[in-house]
């Protein structure tokens, strides 16, 4: 396994793997002067459907003979591409995980607020989950 992400040039059966970059939306890589130069190298285009995007994980299933050419991605724009090639169930959950995480990103932020604008400790532990010691040790 290898820590980068490729693009790929597939044909067959092996078109299943990965993801066609179009579906992931804007990625800053397809804009670089190596991958124009692969693209127009290959005869393709961004939206042809031989072309597909692997992450990291996927890449030791790859053909040995596919065109290849490894591809920065920033961390977002990986989360993007494992969340559009993992299975629905799991990208489902996935979703879910990096919602809880925007939310978990601000929390004490937030029990901090609630506090303040006088919402009692153990009302905000009941309306959270969040352990009672935890909140009333936020409000000294």
């Amino acid at each position: 396994m290898t820590d980068d992400a490729y693009l790929v040039l597939l044909n067959g059966t092996a078109v299943t793997l990965g993801v066609p970059p179009a579906a992931v939306g804007e990625l800053a890589c397809m804009e670089t002067p190596a991958v124009r130069a692969w693209l127009q190298a290959q005869g393709v285009t961004v939206t042809s459907p031989g072309l597909r995007l692997l992450p990291p994980e996927e890449t030791a299933a790859l053909p040995d003979d596919a065109e290849r050419l490894p591809v920065p991605l920033g961390e977002e724009e990986l989360s993007r591409v494992r969340l559009h090639t993992a299975p629905h169930d799991i990208a489902r959950m996935e979703e879910e995980l990096l919602a809880y995480r925007s939310s978990a990103d601000g929390r004490e932020a937030l029990l901090v607020r609630a506090l303040a604008a006088g919402v009692p400790a153990h009302r905000i532990a009941e309306l959270t989950g969040e352990d009672l010691a935890s909140v009333k040790a936020l409000a000294h």
